[in-house]
């Protein structure tokens, strides 16, 4: 079966999850609920996992960024974030252009 650019959007939009800054470490961390992040994570730096993968390219174009979805695999959580089989293959393919699409942010 082929995976077409429509299931990989579709994929990215069922991401699970929450993404924020940690500030004092410098680094992104991944949780489960809102309520988990702790004081050194500023409550405006908490996004969705399905909206973080995603960065401006454009006033209404978005590109489904794979430096972004790295960091997600990175946590090896895979199951808990809902990383299926075509946000795996999109990785891995470095030799196609990020997907750029038109969508509005929820």
């Amino acid at each position: 079966m082929a995976i077409t650019s429509q299931d990989i959007c579709n994929a990215a939009d069922q991401l699970n999850g929450f993404v924020g800054y940690h500030g004092k470490r410098g680094i992104h961390i991944v949780r489960f609920s809102e309520d988990s992040f702790g004081m050194d994570v500023a409550d405006d730096s908490i996004t969705p996992c399905s909206e973080f993968v995603w960065r401006a390219d454009g006033d209404q174009r978005m590109a489904l960024c794979r430096e972004r979805l790295a960091l997600l695999f990175g946590q090896h959580v895979d199951d808990r974030l809902n990383i299926g089989e075509p946000l795996r293959l999109y990785l891995k393919r470095t030799d196609l252009p990020e997907i750029v699409a038109e969508r509005t942010v929820l």
